[in-house]
């Protein structure tokens, strides 16, 4: 167990990020990205739609 004082509602050891550590925002950016693009594009229909 790991020590109470550096722990104390002894949450898990955080998991490693990448094979070299270093945080992967890569995919999370994309994923982001397509959601943001998605959205203008509904906009923009609804827009052309009902215009």
């Amino acid at each position: 167990m790991t020590d109470p004082d550096k722990n104390p509602m002894e949450h898990p050891d955080e998991q490693p990020a990448g094979a070299d550590g270093t945080p992967r925002f890569g995919r999370l950016l994309i994923v982001l990205l397509l959601a943001v693009l998605a959205m203008v594009g509904l906009t923009v229909f609804s827009e052309w739609l009902y215009s």
